[in-house]
């Protein structure tokens, strides 16, 4: 009712700056007759937990719980957010610098620990403005620091109380200020208030006629100053265009009212004893409460559940502070500590950290042995553990060093011994990356492996190729064969199949075909009239020789003259048992001249006579020689001439 009789617009800017991450936070709820706007400042370093937004969420959910302006109620909240950053301080300290403003749409109540900042404006100028709780405030109270050089002071950020302090809380809760129409609230974090002086927060405030301008304004004074570095900044404007008007009071009502109280609690003597008995009734409940959560924690204890087991003691410690019950809140303060001990040991494993995960577990195993629920030996067994999963970290590094180095054999070696010591220690996530390593490891042996063989086969091949080129046939198979093995072993098959047609052409050449007697026929004899014997023919030997015709010639031109004769005589090419030899001699006439194939050509006519020994290879028969040198002889003299 009271908001929809009233007028509130609220807007802000929250950024990082040049920083990557915005450690500011800013929210607010209204409900129909009370709103709570809440910004704040993270003071710590941590990356993952966010204590700004932490502290401003807690706040606001208390809030919403049971909404009020009552200054005790707005303390317990405080006090309910410091002691969460207090107990989710694990890795680093978590703090902040909180403001709360809490408003009925016509008073408010703020509060404040650090140096996250109220102005209140109205009519154009500065009604109040909250105190840091900083030694730099201290300064300007005592007289020693100027108001222009307070926002500059190096002693701002020195904080006497912020949320997450260690040892003692102590917000500042202001009074009931009533609000008028027309009224700004400016919420800002010290990312604003540093860098925007008040002046040129009055001429903002001047231009502006809604939230969204205002905050705007802010920012772009902010960004103008162009400073090298920019922190988190956060603005929040509340319009309080028009409050709530309560209806003016009816004295003689009020006293009838309160008359009528007093007659009541008069005759209702027992109300007061009611009222002991329910608070008795909410004492009990919370005792079976943290008994309930006492014997919750020992259960996850006793089972090892150490997170599950910190978060019962937690809840536990708070009902015994609620009871005021110093006794149990000791008791259950010292479990806590163990749990969260365990706790942090385990996760300090999870990061590789074994060094403070074995100081963790040894913390807890000295506290350990005097509450029944946790067990020493299995703490004992975790610290073993740890030091052999310490260990085994130092071998797997000894193995990337010779892995590294290229030194792959000692490598895999090593994965291997950390394999085994990993299933030891029962060590399942290093047994997957020593699994991969070891994969990685045998992949490049067996790479060095083939490209070895491939290397040894390629030289054997070469070596085959120089003794088909030598005519030492036997030598080239036999390089061939071993090449093949090679290449067979480490699967590739084309160069296989190349050896294989290498072997099959050196065999050919070392064992080549003779024809039988009486295969020769008249297309056998050249043009130029030289009878071919022994085997298939001259050029058939010149290519086996790989010799071509003019270094099968001595002699090719001989004297030329009258009477004159021209010889050839040369090797035509060799097998295994035996040679074959060719001589020929022609006679010429004067001036004839002689070709390489015997024929001699002069003039109109000329004569050609020619002459062909061979001698077979061993095992030949006598009647193919005989046969062929009376082919032979059957050649007619004269080859043709032109």
């Amino acid at each position: 009712m009271r908001k929809e009789n009233s007028d509130f617009k609220t807007a802000f800017v929250s950024e990082a700056g040049s920083y990557i991450d915005n450690k500011d936070y800013f929210a607010f709820v209204e409900l129909e007759d009370m709103a709570c706007y809440v910004i704040a400042d993270g003071l710590d370093t941590d990356r993952e937990a966010h204590s700004a937004k932490m502290a401003v969420s807690v706040i606001l959910e208390n809030f919403m719980e049971k909404p009020s302006l009552s200054r005790r109620k707005i303390r317990q909240d405080l006090e309910t957010a410091h002691e969460w950053l207090k107990f989710e301080s694990r890795r680093v300290r978590l703090k902040a610098s909180v403001l709360v403003v809490v408003t009925n749409y016509t008073r408010m109540v703020w509060a404040t620990c650090g140096h996250a900042r109220l102005y209140h404006f109205r009519g154009g100028r500065l009604n109040l403005r909250s105190k840091d709780q900083s030694l730099a405030q201290l300064l300007l109270e005592d007289g020693r620091v100027s108001e222009e050089g307070f926002s500059g002071h190096e002693e701002r950020g020195n904080l006497l109380s912020y949320m997450g302090r260690p040892d003692r809380f102590e917000p500042y809760i202001s009074n009931k200020t009533p609000l008028s129409d027309g009224d700004v609230l400016l919420l800002c974090t010290p990312g604003i208030w540093e860098e925007v002086e008040l002046p040129e927060m009055l001429d903002a405030l001047a231009e502006s006629s809604d939230p969204d301008s205002l905050t705007d304004t802010l920012e772009d004074i902010v960004l103008s100053k162009q400073q090298q570095t920019v922190k988190n900044y956060t603005a929040a404007a509340v319009y309080a265009n028009k409050t709530f008007t309560e209806k003016p009071k009816n004295r003689k009502k009020w006293i009838i009212r309160i008359a009528i109280l007093v007659l009541t609690m008069v005759i209702a003597g027992g109300g007061i004893w009611y009222a002991k008995a329910r608070q008795a009734a909410k004492l009990a409940e919370t005792v079976v409460q943290m008994t309930e959560f006492e014997q919750e924690g020992d259960e996850y204890a006793s089972a090892s559940d150490y997170p599950k087991a910190l978060k019962a003691y937690s809840e536990a410690k708070n009902a015994a502070s609620k009871l005021k019950d110093k006794l149990h809140f000791q008791l259950l303060r010292n479990k806590q500590r163990v749990a969260q001990a365990m706790t942090d040991g385990d996760e300090y494993v999870k990061d590789g950290s074994f060094d403070m995960a074995l100081d963790s577990y040894a913390k807890a195993l000295g506290e350990a042995e005097k509450y029944k629920p946790f067990k020493v030996e299995d703490i004992q067994a975790r610290i073993e553990r740890s030091e052999a999963v310490a260990k085994l970290t130092e071998v797997i590094k000894e193995g990337d060093i010779h892995f590294q180095n290229q030194d792959y054999t000692s490598a895999l070696e090593t994965y291997k011994k950390a394999y085994r010591a990993a299933i030891e220690a029962n060590y399942p996530s290093g047994q997957k990356q020593l699994e991969t390593k070891m994969e990685e490891t045998e992949g490049k042996i067996n790479t060095i492996y083939r490209e070895t063989k491939t290397l040894k086969a390629d030289n054997l091949e070469k070596k085959g190729d120089r003794a088909l080129a030598a005519l030492d046939y036997n030598a080239a198979i036999e390089a061939y064969s071993l090449a093949q093995e090679i290449y067979q072993e480490i699967d590739k098959l084309e160069r296989v199949l190349a050896m294989e047609r290498k072997i099959a052409k050196a065999d050919e050449k070392r064992n080549p075909i003779v024809p039988a007697a009486g295969q020769l026929d008249s297309s056998s004899v050249p043009d130029g009239g030289m009878p071919v014997s022994g085997m298939s023919g001259m050029n058939d030997w010149n290519e086996m020789n790989g010799q071509n015709g003019s270094s099968g010639n001595n002699g090719s031109n001989g004297s030329n003259g009258s009477g004159g004769a021209s010889e050839w005589s040369g090797a035509s090419g060799s097998s295994i048992d035996g040679a074959t030899r060719h001589e020929g001699s022609e006679d010429q006439a004067s001036g004839g001249t002689s070709s390489p194939d015997g024929s001699t050509s002069s003039g109109p006519s000329s004569v050609n006579q020619g002459t062909t020994v061979g001698s077979e290879e061993a095992g030949a028969s006598p009647a193919s020689s005989t046969s062929d040198r009376q082919d032979r002889s059957a050649t007619p003299e004269g080859g043709g001439g032109s």
